[in-house]
């Protein structure tokens, strides 16, 4: 290869990630947050456009993921000390961080600004790649993505120009192509797929970038249920609230970091910089990445919401938001690692999924609070039990 020396699968380059990549992640944080404003705002507004508004939600989450993901596949094949993809990384950042601020009126007045900006991210940061790597047969990988790009791009293009409905459906099928590249390695017919680059990919590395974007995450939900209680100040109610989110904090972390499903040891130690235990991921392991982040976002939204709205009775879409998310978090963690008998050493993990069916619609006959408070117990017993 030329410019951009691949991370060797032994010695040589450190495992951790490194300091651009932790700004790279510190961007995400805004960005987390503006998607949680998001979410929060489809709770007030009158039901007949949830639908349409969640669903916008979920359109600019996944199309952030997206380039979150690439990234972190990125620089866990390539060297990231290499000025190439440093160079990448940091364009990337400032145009991740036009996005969020693009956000709350994407599919308002800035929906221009938004698409341009994604199309010349997905489009631009392979092509670097592939023309640093010109010369070798290592530009054939980058080059597959930027077809796949390409050809996204057009749907962002021509729905930026459209209006509301026509932008939602043309964006969200250039997020499908986007996610269709990622589950295909970005395949062409007659030009084969990145299948075979991910040999150099190492999941040590790819690991931890994993448990610093879920920490990120988990950090929404002290965030949201913090700054919501802050203003009115402490009483019984926002107190166990405020409980409720730390414990489910600290359930997640558990059940993520410490999960038995994998061919890894029960206690494994640490990755390499002492983020946490190293984790068995494969190539799929992004998608359930997907379902934990969005999981978590979900919580700290929830959290927030019960304390600026606790009054009897709760609104049944905040009742989805708070136990839907845990239960997003159970299936992505379920399916995270690859395991020698997943379904078996996840025994917890789905008997935390139905208990949280059954305790989801009960909560509707009381304040908000209940919601909080049997999340937090169902996410608890799921850590225990776990054990």
């Amino acid at each position: 290869m030329t410019g951009v020396p691949s991370r060797p699968l032994r010695g040589g380059v450190p495992r951790s990630a490194t300091v651009l990549e932790l700004l790279f992640d510190v961007v995400y944080v805004f960005a987390l947050a503006r998607l949680a404003g998001r979410i929060a705002d489809d709770l007030t507004i009158v039901r007949h456009t949830l639908l349409s508004e969640a669903g916008q939600t979920i359109l600019f989450f996944v199309a952030m993921w997206v380039i979150w993901s690439i990234n972190a596949v990125t620089t866990s094949i390539y060297d990231p000390r290499s000025p190439t993809i440093q160079i990448g990384l940091t364009a990337t950042m400032f145009g991740t961080l036009v996005l969020a601020v693009s956000l709350p009126q994407a599919f308002g007045e800035r929906g221009v600004i938004f698409a341009v900006t994604y199309v010349l991210l997905q489009v631009l940061r392979p092509l670097h790649l592939a023309l640093a790597l010109r010369g070798g047969p290592g530009w054939i990988a980058p080059a597959r993505v930027v077809c796949w790009h390409v050809t996204s791009a057009v749907f962002w293009l021509i729905g930026a120009a459209e209006a509301d409905v026509s932008r939602g459906i043309l964006w969200t099928i250039a997020v499908g192509i986007e996610v269709l590249g990622m589950a295909t390695a970005w395949a062409i017919p007659r030009f084969g797929s990145n299948r075979g680059s991910y040999n150099s990919l190492v999941f040590s590395h790819l690991g931890e970038r994993y448990n610093q974007f879920f920490m990120i995450a988990l950090a929404e939900v002290v965030l949201e249920t913090g700054a919501a209680v802050s203003f009115p100040g402490l009483s019984v109610g926002r107190t166990t609230v405020l409980v409720a989110a730390f414990l489910t904090v600290v359930a997640y972390w558990r059940i993520y970091f410490y999960h038995r499903s994998s061919d890894r040891p029960e206690h494994p130690g640490g990755s390499g910089s002492g983020s946490g235990p190293a984790l068995s991921l494969t190539d799929r392991s992004n998608f359930s990445l997907l379902l934990i982040v969005g999981g978590v976002i979900c919580s700290a939204v929830g959290f927030g919401q019960v304390v600026r709205e606790p009054r009897y009775p709760i609104d049944w879409a905040l009742v989805v938001v708070i136990f839907g998310g845990p239960a997003l978090f159970l299936i992505g963690r379920a399916f995270l690692e690859k395991g020698i008998r997943p379904v078996r050493r996840s025994a917890a993990l789905y008997l935390g999924l139905l208990a949280l069916g059954v305790v989801a619609p009960i909560t509707l006959l009381f304040a908000p609070v209940a919601a909080a408070v049997g999340v937090a117990v169902v996410l608890v017993g799921v850590a225990l039990f776990d054990e």
